[in-house]
């Protein structure tokens, strides 16, 4: 089966910067897509940014500020993020579009990591 595991949330202060990581990992013959949604309390989880082998898309309130990569194996996704905001305070999700070994596709989320921004 195919897994992700996100890591580098914590707490900054408005102003500063954190870098997210995504690692997928399991019965993997490629990684189609890749993508960050957040989800803060009460709100609906919201696309952030994603990737593809060729495209890169990002929600109006991060451009400028958020960026999103990929390793050139392409099986970990980082976002970038400076000049972090109060609003962007949430529980940031890593989504992977995969095509297994035997060529079924799935999609597959990670189990989120907290980014708290205080002002």
């Amino acid at each position: 089966q195919v897994h992700v595991v996100e890591s580098g949330g914590g707490l900054v202060q408005a102003g500063g910067s954190l870098r997210l990581s995504c690692a997928a990992s399991g019965n993997i013959f490629s990684i189609d897509l890749m993508a960050w949604y957040r989800q803060a309390p009460g709100k609906q989880r919201d696309l952030v940014a994603g990737i593809t082998s060729i495209t890169t898309d990002y929600v109006d309130s991060v451009k400028g500020r958020f960026t999103i990569s990929r390793d050139n194996a392409e099986n970990t996704v980082y976002l970038q993020m400076n000049s972090l905001k109060p609003e962007d305070t949430a529980v940031y999700y890593c989504k992977a579009v995969a095509t297994t070994l035997q060529r079924r596709a799935l999609e597959v989320w990670g189990q989120g990591t907290l980014v708290t921004v205080s002002s």
